[in-house]
């Protein structure tokens, strides 16, 4: 289990006083563990130096443009496959059957599929089914850290780093696809209404529904899981 998803998870959080804080101490534990390679860690400098020393009320307002107010740079990965459509519905509850089968309870008001949540689930996991799951997120994580690097935001370290984990080239095709959706202005507050203005999403049991890609998503999310879960239990058992 690695500490680093979990700092990972916090450089890409909402800035808060606390953050602040703690922004030499998440910059310490990445370094520590040494799972991101010497310059993967040493482009994050700029963002935890930012963190630590910037104007929270600057960093704040910055988050929000980029993350909020860009639906090509959401954090919520399934925002990526299809969008606000009802097909998010039973993608979520599935996913929050994974977390729960992987002895995470979601306490969050983020949606299951947030980043910075299904990295702090990854940072619960043994490392082999977390870089499984990173890695089937990883063209959704690829495509963001390139529309970050191309608007110079010191974010882009974050999701480059979870890039190489996840081991997907930005030149991989399906990056490229991703990369090909058209990317909205931030500041053009009508664009982004009618942009935003689609149908509501509705949260359903039916495993059958949904987009296809995000359930192929999760199956494979599923199938990484199982065996590590089973491994886990017995070994409590046992221990019992």
């Amino acid at each position: 289990m690695a500490k680093t998803y979990k700092a990972l998870s916090a450089l890409l959080s909402y800035p808060t006083p606390e953050l602040q804080e703690a922004a030499a101490e998440i910059g310490a534990v990445i370094e520590a563990e040494a799972l991101l390679s010497p310059e993967a860690r040493a482009a994050l400098a700029p963002l935890i130096g930012e963190l630590a020393s910037r104007d929270i009320y600057d960093l704040q307002e910055r988050f929000v443009l980029l993350f909020d107010r860009s639906r090509t740079l959401s954090l919520n990965l399934f925002e990526h496959l299809h969008g606000e459509s009802r097909d998010r519905g039973p993608a979520m509850v599935d996913l929050l059957e994974t977390y729960r089968a992987g002895g995470y309870d979601l306490a969050s008001s983020e949606l299951p599929d947030h980043l910075p949540v299904l990295l702090e689930f990854l940072s619960t996991q043994p490392e082999e089914a977390a870089r499984a799951i990173l890695r089937d997120a990883g063209h959704i994580i690829a495509a963001l850290a390139e529309r970050l690097t191309r608007r110079e935001s010191p974010y882009a370290a974050v999701l480059a780093g979870l890039a190489e984990l996840a081991g997907i080239e930005r030149g991989d095709q399906l990056v490229a696809d991703l990369l090909s959706a058209p990317e909205e202005d931030p500041e053009d507050l009508a664009a982004l209404d009618e942009i935003w203005e689609e149908a509501e999403v509705t949260f359903g049991p039916d495993p059958n529904a949904g987009c296809p890609v995000s359930r192929d998503l999760l199956a494979k999310m599923d199938a990484t899981l199982a065996p590590q879960l089973k491994s886990a239990k017995a070994q409590q058992e046992a221990i019992q």
